[in-house]
């Protein structure tokens, strides 16, 4: 990297969560209204350059070759004022930005996308972050943005205080202690109707069902937990698929509700249970989308991808393990 340059690229994975994270209790600082927990996988990703420049009387964004759309454009800037405000500089950026993520069809490309946005324009505006630090400005960008700073099994502390400073991520496991498979199986690579903001927004101002799963978040939490501790596979897919059904039930409350599901995910839904009635342990869990992820062990990837591709509805189905943290790659700078 030229060193009389502000400029640095990042690569940062998305993550699924095996505990969700649904609604804010604060929407401006991303304050979630419970913990949350993910694994962040391999092969789903964001390469981003951010490049400070005195001549710039504005942000330049480019998304994959294109000029940013101005919506996404906006949101971008509002992120650059957070980090440029910690530096005290005011320099404008140029953003170019590689996703290599199945964008709004249930898969995170938020969290990879600020993850590797916030560890770029950081690095470049000369920031020295712990990646604890790291991980409360990603926050600020989109929530799962936060646990992508992490490899393995992440942790996302809900936090108590009005500022955020204790909302943050923490790894819990890294990405080479416990191998499982995640298959991401995709039904539909279409736009979803109603973005996740929306989507936790509505759900928490409206649903009835709302209070009930915030009153066993904490309950799936500790479960969790003590099945990655101890490397219980089956304890970690009964209570990963549990959280991921409670949460999809408190939309269903909202008004109007929301229904991310199609006909293809029931199809998966059920492959998944069959398999488990012929003593294969899988578990499913869906994010806020039709998409299903299937959670295996790696001896029985093989059959398990095969049924799922044979399935009518299933368009692709990829297969993904742990994967790391947050890293910069000097010797990927786009010009």
């Amino acid at each position: 990297m030229s060193s009389n340059k502000l400029i640095a690229t990042a690569k940062a994975n998305t993550n699924i969560a095996l505990i969700k994270y649904w609604g804010k209790r604060d929407e401006k600082l991303f304050l979630p209204m419970n913990s949350s927990l993910s694994i962040t996988l391999n092969n789903f990703y964001t390469i981003t350059t951010v490049e400070f420049i005195e001549e710039l009387k504005e942000d330049i964004f480019i998304w994959d070759q294109a000029p940013g759309i101005t919506k996404e454009f906006k949101k971008v800037s509002t992120f650059l004022d957070i980090i440029r405000k910690e530096a005290g500089m005011n320099l404008h950026a140029k953003v170019i930005t590689e996703n290599h993520v199945p964008t709004a069809a249930g898969f995170a490309s938020s969290a990879s996308g600020y993850a590797a946005l916030a560890a770029a324009a950081t690095k470049a505006i000369g920031l020295h972050l712990s990646l604890n630090e790291l991980s409360k400005i990603a926050r600020q960008g989109s929530g799962s943005a936060c646990r992508s700073i992490f490899g393995g099994f992440v942790e996302w502390q809900k936090g108590s205080l009005e500022d955020g400073s204790d909302s943050y991520a923490r790894q819990i496991l890294d990405e080479n202690a416990w191998n499982l498979t995640i298959l991401s199986v995709m039904v539909t690579a279409g736009q979803k109707k109603v973005s996740s903001r929306e989507g936790m927004k509505r759900t928490l101002e409206t649903s009835p069902f709302y209070q009930g799963w915030l009153s066993t978040v904490d309950e799936d939490m500790e479960a969790v937990k003590t099945a990655i501790r101890n490397r219980d596979f089956v304890s970690l897919g009964e209570v990963v698929e549990r959280n991921a059904l409670k949460m999809h039930a408190t939309m269903l409350g909202a008004k109007p509700p929301i229904i991310y599901w199609e006909s293809g995910t029931l199809e998966v839904i059920h492959c998944i249970q069959d398999f488990r009635q012929e003593g294969v342990p899988v578990y499913f869990t869906i994010d806020a989308g039709p998409n299903v992820k299937v959670l295996c062990e790696p001896e029985n990837e093989d059959k398990v991808k095969q049924v799922l591709m044979e399935l009518r509805s299933v368009q692709k189905v990829i297969s993904c393990n742990p994967g790391a943290g947050v890293r910069y790659l000097s010797e990927h700078l786009i010009q």
